[in-house]
């Protein structure tokens, strides 16, 4: 599995000062270290441990300057943490921290000192001797640089943490010795680095400069109190980001839970309306909360880590991610909550694994009540998984115990993961986002306002799903079929022998909870809300952050080879190319996904056409047929299918291209004024459907930059010397018009959907159809039209579709509900029914009029 390179993580320790130069690398790439030798018992217990220890340094490009002299600091004293450092110092080329600093300024023939209280006498060396209330050291290297201003130590803080994530030689029992927020003796520690001291990490941060700290002229008690407050809540928060805050027992959670006023007063309420007992009202409530709560265990979690291993190595060629670092630097001071796009079981599992693999506490994670089986339910739940049920609405009592329970974890500073779909896509797209969660997270966040929260939007693409074969079943009409633990371990063996490819996590641009908060509510002041205040702007934030993540989530898309095959393939209509027409037609993809890029944070498979075809072949997904004029490729029945899904993933990144290569299937000429104008006017249902980042004018312009691709790629022409002109693609059957057919016809379906719609309210005519009624007219369209001529992707009679695109008519008033519900509109919707000519053939839009249906009226009373 791939790791992204180590950087500094910013915002963890603001130096006080500018002491954040890098220092010069020696000749072996590291900086030098300071001169001195180690004392001899050092170097004796170093050579003893040093088989042991196996380090991981973070970040990998240390900032230092070698002018000014360097003292560590750490969380607590021990000898195992002053060897940790020793060897981590000597691996990085840093000065040793056993080395005195000339004039040893810190008394102590050290150059590292540590926070914690001292309150043995019986230490196995000097300096663990005696009770102190703080830091004595770090109060005479203070006391140093008041006597003497040339002198500027850098006060570098160093998290050590022993045995996060051993490795299958570590065994199993290494797991009950992990790193954790308990206070541990000496023997325990032994053993942790014995059992799991080979996969530690040592990480360093950004060094504060202790001459600015004194310059702030603060009285020396003050000085010493403040410098050990910040270094203290530093090294909570590193604590809190590598192994999860300081967990309190599950049924301590429960109990704080039932003891809210809010869930106390929907437990009185409850009794009320069953005219029942406060206590049990009170044990209902006790059971949804047990029902609801997870039970998080670091052995589990470590545990589960060596079994994930072994499964992703097995079923997986690899798994990417890009654009953690980014995520890192944002994070610190922060709870984050992870909002990953869902089609797939695998998705909360392969997270949260990686989050755990790269150092990151994983996240409590909400789970629908359906994976609540028997020993799975236990497992998810010691991984940090809470269940909740699929429908709550008219349950009050379990909706304030569920609410209560997410303020708890926001107010304790958990990590949350939670899919804003709802459920997994059975389409490839995303689906329209549910607020529920968010608006939890929202109001647990303004009854406590106390740390900021991020939303991590995060894509995960696939190349093969595991779910594939129910999801077929599901888009051919099937009912969904209910987990069951049987099913699940059935399956594992068959699932263990297939090879799904490789899989790619992108973490997309972070939402800050704040700057919505100040641009949709600039009338909130910071200050609490409570649970009975309904802000008239809450509602209004829930949606712009719910549009946000789905927008965030796709700017951060990967197109890997089966994304590029699917856009290819499905243009045709048995689903077939020759192999040099296939290769030109991802080289075309490829090309404009690089001269117009979606968003910083999109990445594109590196491979060529060639190499992406025989991956297709080694997974199966493609089928070659031998032929003396040039081999075939194509996918069967049941792959095409499945291989919209993979379409749809990306069909968002090809919006502008798609529209500008439909506007010519049925023309042969065409004005760049009237493809802007036209684009404009249709851009607002694209925006909605495919939760696109852009304004109509910067969609626009991005159609204008697609004509100039689409001229230097020689798949149209401009007509005469004005560039404002006309624009003409070739005549008859060339291979410039097959790409230009292939580019556009991932969007076409989306056209005809759109012009179904309007044809069926148009020849029903206004005040006759409500919504729900125009919807279902319109999805029986879409299936008779898929019936009676070529197959159509299963999402192009999805009725979900059909309502996006009502409500947004409605919210442009294009269409508008009469006093009773019924649809209403004006001559403007003629007006886009003449604009459909320009995308649409004269055959297809005359077939979608005669398909169209007309609501069933009601028979007219009989006469007498």
């Amino acid at each position: 599995m791939s790791k992204p390179n180590s950087r500094p993580e910013q915002g963890e320790l603001l130096p006080q000062g500018d002491a954040r130069s890098p220092m010069p690398p020696a000749p072996g790439g590291r900086p030098s270290a300071r001169p001195g030798r180690r004392p001899l018992w050092a170097r004796l217990l170093g050579r003893l441990v040093e088989p042991w220890l196996g380090l991981k340094i973070e970040p990998e490009q240390l900032p230092h300057d070698p002018a000014q002299p360097v003292v560590y600091v750490l969380e607590g004293y021990g000898l195992s943490n002053a060897l940790i450092l020793d060897k981590a110092c000597r691996d990085a080329g840093l000065p040793s921290p056993l080395v005195p600093l000339p004039g040893d300024p810190t008394g102590r023939k050290r150059a590292y000192v540590a926070l914690s209280r001292r309150s043995s006498n019986n230490a196995l060396i000097p300096e663990q001797r005696g009770a102190r209330t703080h830091s004595d050291s770090l109060a005479r290297l203070l006391q140093a640089h008041r006597a003497d201003p040339a002198l500027d130590v850098q006060l570098v803080p160093v998290s050590i943490f022993v045995g996060r994530a051993p490795d299958k030689q570590s065994g199993w029992f290494a797991v009950l010795f992990s790193e954790n927020w308990a206070l541990v003796g000496r023997f325990r520690r032994l053993l942790a680095v014995l059992l799991n001291g080979r996969d530690s990490i040592v990480r360093f941060a950004a060094p504060v400069s202790l001459r600015a700290t004194v310059d702030e002229g603060l009285e020396p008690e003050r000085t010493v109190r403040k410098l050990q407050r910040v270094l203290r809540a530093h090294f909570r928060r590193i604590r809190e980001s590598i192994i999860g805050p300081d967990l309190s027992t599950r049924r301590l959670l429960v109990d704080k839970v039932l003891d809210a006023e809010g869930v106390r007063e929907a437990i009185a309420a409850q009794a009320k309306r069953d005219n029942s007992k406060p206590a049990d009202a009170w044990k209902k409530a006790q059971g949804y909360a047990w029902e609801i709560a997870a039970d998080y265990s670091s052995p589990v979690v470590r545990s589960a880590s060596f079994m994930l291993t072994h499964v992703w190595n097995r079923i997986y060629a690899g798994v990417l991610v890009h654009h953690l670092d980014k995520f890192k630097q944002a994070a610190p001071g922060h709870e984050v909550v992870y909002v990953p796009s869902h089609r797939s079981h695998m998705d909360y599992l392969l997270l949260s694994y990686l989050l755990y693999d790269r150092g990151i506490v994983p996240p409590h994670i909400v789970a629908g009540i359906n994976l609540n089986l028997p020993v799975v339910g236990t497992l998810l739940r010691k991984g940090g998984a809470f269940f909740i049920r699929r429908s709550i609405k008219g349950n009050a009592l379990y909706s304030a115990v569920l609410s209560e329970y997410v303020a708890q974890l926001v107010a304790g500073g958990y990590s949350i993961e939670y899919f804003v779909e709802g459920g997994r896509s059975r389409t490839g797209r995303l689906l329209q986002p549910k607020g529920g969660m968010i608006s939890m997270t929202l109001r647990a966040y303004l009854r406590q306002p106390r740390k900021p929260v991020l939303f991590q939007p995060i894509y995960i693409g696939y190349e093969k799903l595991m779910e594939g074969g129910s999801y077929l079943d599901e888009l051919s009409g099937r009912p969904k079929e209910s987990e069951s633990i049987w099913a699940l371990l059935w399956g594992i063996p068959k699932v263990l022998k297939q090879n799904f490819g490789q899989v790619v996590v992108n973490f997309g641009e972070p939402i800050a909870l704040n700057d919505v908060l100040a641009e949709k509510a600039p009338e909130w002041n910071g200050e609490p809300v409570s649970e009975d205040e309904k802000p008239a702007w809450l509602s209004t934030t829930v949606d712009t952050l719910a549009a946000q993540i789905q927008v965030h989530i796709n700017g951060a898309a990967d197109v890997n080879p089966i994304n590029l095959l699917a856009l290819a393939l499905l243009s045709t209509p048995k689903h077939a190319m020759g192999e040099s027409d296939l290769i030109a037609q991802i080289e075309l993809c490829k090309k404009l996904l690089v001269e117009m890029p979606y968003s910083d944070r999109v990445t594109v498979t590196p491979h060529t056409p060639e190499r992406i075809i025989a991956h297709a072949e080694e997974i199966n997904v493609l089928t070659r047929v031998k032929h003396p004029l040039g081999d075939v490729l194509s996918v069967n029945g049941d792959n095409a299918v499945l291989l919209s899904y993979f379409r749809n993933n990306v069909l968002h990144l090809f919006t502008a291209s798609s529209w500008v290569a439909c506007c010519f299937q049925n023309n042969r000429r065409m004005n760049r004024a009237s493809l802007l104008r036209l684009g404009r006017g249709l851009y607002p249902f694209l925006q909605a459907e495919l939760f696109l980042p852009w304004s109509e004018d910067e969609f626009a312009a991005r159609i204008d930059q697609t004509i100039d691709v689409f001229v230097r790629e020689g798949l149209l022409q401009q007509v005469g010397e004005d560039e404002g002109g006309m624009l003409a693609r070739n005549t008859g059957q060339t291979d410039e018009v097959f790409r230009l057919r292939a580019i556009g016809h991932s969007l076409q379906q989306a056209f005809e959907r759109y012009y179904i719609a309007i044809s069926v309210l148009v020849k029903n005519g206004p005040g006759v159809l409500g919504a729900a009624e125009l919807e279902s007219l319109c999805q029986q369209a879409a299936q008779r039209l898929s019936l009676l001529y070529a197959p159509a992707a299963p999402e192009f009679f999805d009725r979900t579709l059909f309502r996006g695109f009502i409500q947004k008519m409605r919210q442009l008033r294009l269409v508008w509900p009469d006093e009773n519900s019924k649809l209403l509109f004006d001559e403007r919707l003629d007006a886009w029914a003449k604009d459909a000519k320009f995308i649409l053939g004269r055959e297809l839009r005359h077939t979608i009029e005669r398909v169209s249906p007309e609501a069933v009226k009601p028979e007219a009373p009989a006469a007498g």
